[in-house]
């Protein structure tokens, strides 16, 4: 929700709407049409270069040689275009051309998206350079309140909260924007205790939006505080702002959390009303709230529904509708649905088909786990680093050492850069811990180590596997020194338990 609160909010600073396909054609420069019959304008050209290499200033210049004009209210759209599709080099190199036009009259609001393309392609510090270099008149708050968006979305706090102290002595605080912005940054830095003070200053200086209240809402559903989230959304109606299908979205989730049902089932409701063609991603909110209440016909209605309105459904809808059908225990028809992706989509997603995977190994069904594995591979759905974690998961319960090693060194190899999983390493020690294999720990350290990974408690769960088997490790000092590994007092006690023992033959080999 806050990504979503973020690029609305961006979009009010720079002072356009953010109309859908209709607009883009209305915003192209009149022309004859190409030789396919189709219209031929300058927003079509820019469209299509795809590419980030090409060029949309030559785009342009060759559409000014053939005669045509180019007007300033044509490119705005084409800008706007061009983000909603996040082609933000092209974007950017339609606003740098602008600024060199002496015949195009750029306001504010202009430079504000100049600054926030920027940011987004050559980073906060060419915005900050950006930003200074402005002329006097053109430092207002719409560019300051860009400057603050890159602030939060790189989240700075302490330049962000400079920056809104000099927009206060400006006066440029008359709007709750900059307000939506700081709040955001103090939610998506946990900072909640700075939530209310800053909605107080916010009331003394201007009027909360629909925003605003979302934001707030989000607050008091991570407290869980449903007697606050009630205030704050009746404070909502009696300010006769009309609320969106985020502040139903955010409520009813607490509802429910709260196993407030009937409570859930209204503002639930009254979010279906609000949800449209333009909001194509509340479906699949509304998708994953009936689920949550149990509510299988709500949820094929809505799937039903979405299928009427969209021609073709993306992975995130498929996802979201299998996860739905899998928590509601619904598998034959998952599997249907899933036979359906696999017909009309080419990502080729492994995320998707990990849904089903992680349905089979949860219900202990880990022959049918691995014949879905091989129809992945055999329908060219590439393995990724969840699915191999999965399958280790599913061999752990099954206690299948093999399977377990197999697949553990798969999921670590099918990434370039390990996130170490503290939880699933040490089940896989304590899976060698069972059957007493010291051969088998003392390749998984080495593994680890190659993957560089060691620490001590992995050092502590090899030594454990020694004291399991009544054998002594060699000089288990020195190569945790020699892996730059610190000794605690549990590697000392274990130490000292398996000095009593007999050497082991296989510690000398690793030693």
């Amino acid at each position: 929700m806050l990504i979503r609160t973020l690029r609305s909010s961006i979009a009010a600073v720079r002072y356009f709407s953010a109309e859908a396909h209709a607009e883009t054609k209305a915003a192209v420069a009149t022309a004859g049409k190409s030789s396919s019959g189709v219209r031929d304008t300058l927003g079509r050209r820019l469209l299509s270069l795809v590419f980030p290499k090409r060029s949309a200033v030559i785009t342009i210049r060759k559409w000014k040689e053939e005669g045509h004009t180019v007007r300033k209210y044509e490119l705005n759209r084409i800008v706007r275009e061009l983000r909603k599709l996040k082609r933000y080099k092209h974007a950017l190199e339609v606003c740098e051309w602008m600024t060199l036009q002496q015949d195009l009259k750029l306001v504010s609001g202009d430079y504000a998206v100049h600054l926030d393309l920027i940011a987004k392609v050559r980073g906060m510090n060419s915005a900050e350079k950006f930003f200074e270099d402005l002329p006097l008149q053109m430092t207002d708050r719409a560019t300051c309140t860009a400057l603050l968006h890159t602030y939060v979305q790189n989240k700075v706090t302490d330049k962000a909260e400079a920056l809104i102290a000099k927009m206060s002595e400006c006066g440029f605080m008359k709007h709750p924007l900059a307000y939506n912005h700081m709040l955001s940054l103090y939610i998506s830095n946990g900072q909640l205790d700075r939530v209310p003070e800053l909605i107080q200053e916010l009331k003394s200086n201007t009027s909360p939006d629909v925003v605003t209240y979302n934001l707030w809402l989000t607050v008091c559903a991570s407290q869980n505080d449903v007697e606050t989230a009630e205030r704050v959304f009746l404070e909502l109606k009696k300010a006769k702002l009309n609320p969106d299908w985020v502040t139903c979205s955010t409520l009813t989730n607490l509802y429910i959390k709260n196993s407030l049902t009937e409570k859930a089932a209204v503002t639930l409701k009254e979010m279906e009303n609000l949800v449209s063609q333009k909001n194509r991603v509340a479906y699949s909110s509304l998708l994953s709230l009936h689920t949550n209440i149990g509510d299988k016909e709500g949820v094929r209605r809505i799937w039903k529904k979405v299928k009427s309105l969209f021609p073709k459904m993306n992975d995130a809808e498929y996802t979201c509708m299998l996860s739905s059908l899998v928590k509601l225990k619904q598998f034959e028809e998952a599997e249907k649905l899933y036979t359906e992706w696999e017909s009309v989509s080419g990502t080729h997603d492994p995320r998707v088909s990990n849904i089903l995977l992680a349905a089979y190994i949860n219900e202990d069904q880990m022959r049918r786990a691995e014949t879905f594995h091989n129809r992945m591979v055999q329908n060219d759905i590439k393995p990724c680093y969840s699915t191999w974690e999965l399958l280790t998961w599913g061999y752990l319960q099954q206690k299948h050492t093999e399977k377990v090693l197999e697949y553990f060194k798969k999921a670590v190899g099918s990434v370039k850069r390990w996130d170490p999983d503290k939880r699933l390493i040490g089940e896989v020690f304590n899976r060698l811990k069972e059957e007493g294999d010291i051969q088998g720990a003392e390749e998984l350290l080495v593994f680890l180590r190659n993957a560089g990974h060691v620490s001590t408690e992995i050092y502590n769960s090899l030594i454990r596997i020694y004291a399991e088997a009544g054998k002594m490790p060699l000089v288990i000092a020195e190569r945790m020194e020699k892996d730059n590994v610190q000794l605690d007092d549990e590697t000392r006690k274990l130490i000292k338990i398996t000095s009593k023992m007999c050497v082991s033959d296989i510690s000398s080999i690793f030693s």
